[in-house]
């Protein structure tokens, strides 16, 4: 089967979360206009999420895996998934289900006059404590880094594929992907999408990749904006 799109769904010991995230996929594959293959990143779980993500891509060949051997986090897990897809677009989606695979109807439908589409999470449905830091980082970004951006951090994202892979990864760069693709010349969509409470498991944060991991990563990434490399041929001889 000749794939359109492909969705990487990262995922560190969220084994309570995958089947009900399979059904709601399956939503979304279901009223899908094009072929959509979907590819877990397991990130070295050490949970038995590995076993169910096997026994889902068994039962229905859309779905796909690939294993780490041991943790290496968010940056780490999407660089392989983008490095693995051989589809026109990749879309991004947590296994946590505070977003919702059918969310992707309407990213889908702005993608064609832009180089990415992004969430914004308009309504969160989080704690207070994540609500303030991830406010707090945000406003922190976008003064360091003026990306424009309202929700950098929405885990849900539809990008063409030759910008994804052109993306220079380092640790925490996932946190600044769209203003990546604006480093290289891609126009960005924002649209406002769906939020949920987790439906299970915990989240994977701490004060630390909340605050002052965004922080210190925001610096290196003004660091590296003023001198990445871009020019344009006019005339060659």
């Amino acid at each position: 089967m000749q794939y359109e799109l492909t969705i990487i769904v990262p995922l560190f010991n969220e084994m309570d979360c995958l089947l009900h995230l399979k059904d709601e996929m399956n939503k979304f594959l279901n009223v899908a206009l094009g072929k959509v293959s979907i590819l877990f990143v397991n990130d070295g779980s050490t949970d038995k999420s590995q076993s169910i993500i096997e026994s889902i891509c068994r039962e229905d060949s859309r779905y796909h895996f690939i294993q780490f051997k041991e943790n290496r986090g968010l940056s780490t897990a999407l660089k392989a998934g983008f490095d693995h897809c051989e589809t026109t677009l990749v879309g991004y989606i947590d296994a946590d289900l505070q977003t919702s695979p059918m969310d992707f109807l309407m990213l889908l439908e702005l993608i064609e006059d832009c180089e990415a589409v992004i969430g914004i999470r308009a309504k969160r449905n989080d704690n207070i404590t994540k609500r303030l830091s991830s406010n707090v980082a945000n406003t922190v970004r976008r003064w360091l880094i003026n990306d424009g951006i309202s929700d950098t951090g929405c885990p849900l994202k539809i990008i063409k594929t030759k910008n994804a892979k052109d993306i220079p990864f380092f640790v925490g760069m996932h946190r600044f992907i769209p203003a990546l693709i604006q480093l290289q010349g891609g126009r960005i969509k924002q649209i406002p999408i769906q939020h949920f409470p987790r439906f299970a498991g915990t989240a994977k944060y701490t004060l630390w990749n909340r605050l002052i991991g965004p922080f210190v990563d925001a610096l290196a990434f003004r660091w590296m904006k003023k001198r990445y490399i871009r020019y344009t041929i006019v005339k060659q001889g």
